[in-house]
């Protein structure tokens, strides 16, 4: 039976090199994909993934558990991007693909089927990439952390040290960015100005507050019931459950197995160093 993060924790802690050794591989492509996102580039993500986990392999007696493992481990990763991007003369211009889409917005590209269809998945997965890409660095790290590694808005705002309603308000305008970007790749047709648009709500800040939990059933029973009768505000709302989908099959990529490898060397030299 597979151990809990407190089970390796606590042996850890009482010198066990193989647990501290399980604990921090177990995590290691959550690190990765945040260097990746945060950083822009694979070798980047690679120095900020080896150095996370040999600094939390130092402090490991120090941590007490407040919070969870992996939003400890986003903390030291989040540190460690910050300083590679004040080193970096240039930020990166754009972040590696990310790999493998599948359900809600890949079904809005497998509609078409045929041999287009890897095409297009590709260039919506690119829109994604560059739509985070885009985003000012306060804006982004919620929306990764939040939407592609699923961390809740309290363990958000552990990691950035913002409150929960800083973490929230970041994240309405992240996604309705994100959304805008990659919108017009995600074949969910949108149709022209209505006469009454000006009378409609903010769709997507609304649909983005109900998913946190920030607007009362009342709201969400208006909003629905505007969604249903405006086929403009439909398709807003479907292009950013679809958006939201990508980026949360985004938080399925693994670490490639190159950089894998040269990190595992690295720990496993340092655990295996004498004291």
């Amino acid at each position: 039976m597979e151990r809990t993060d407190a089970a390796l924790l606590a042996a850890a802690q009482a010198g066990d090199k193989d647990a501290i050794n399980e604990l921090l591989v177990r995590h290691r492509a959550r690190v990765y994909r945040f260097g990746l996102k945060m950083c822009g580039g694979e070798e980047d993500a690679k120095d900020v993934l080896q150095e996370t986990l040999l600094a939390a392999a130092r402090n490991l007696q120090t941590f007490r558990g407040a919070s969870s493992v992996p939003t400890w481990l986003y903390t030291i990763a989040r540190s460690f991007c910050i300083k590679h991007h004040r080193a970096s003369k240039f930020a990166p211009e754009r972040m590696e693909s990310l790999d493998g889409p599948t359900g809600e917005a890949a079904n809005v590209s497998d509609a078409r089927g045929g041999p287009e269809d890897d095409v297009a998945r590709r260039q919506v997965r690119e829109a994604l990439t560059a739509a985070i890409q885009t985003l000012e660095p306060m804006y982004r790290e919620v929306l990764v952390l939040r939407d592609v590694e699923g961390l809740s808005a309290a363990e958000v705002g552990e990691v950035t040290g913002v409150t929960v309603e800083a973490v929230k308000s970041r994240l309405h305008r992240a996604r309705a960015m994100v959304r805008e970007r990659v919108a017009p790749l995600l074949e969910i047709g949108e149709p022209g100005p209505r006469a009454q648009e000006s009378t409609c709500p903010d769709v997507l800040a609304l649909l983005s507050q109900r998913l946190e939990g920030e607007i009362s059933a009342d709201v969400c029973a208006e909003l629905e019931s505007h969604v249903r009768s405006c086929e403009r505000c439909a398709a807003r709302c479907d292009a950013l459950r679809a958006s939201l989908s990508l980026c949360r099959q985004a938080g399925q990529e693994a670490v490639p197995p190159r950089i894998e490898r040269s990190v595992k060397d690295a720990l496993r030299r340092f655990l295996e160093s004498p004291p």
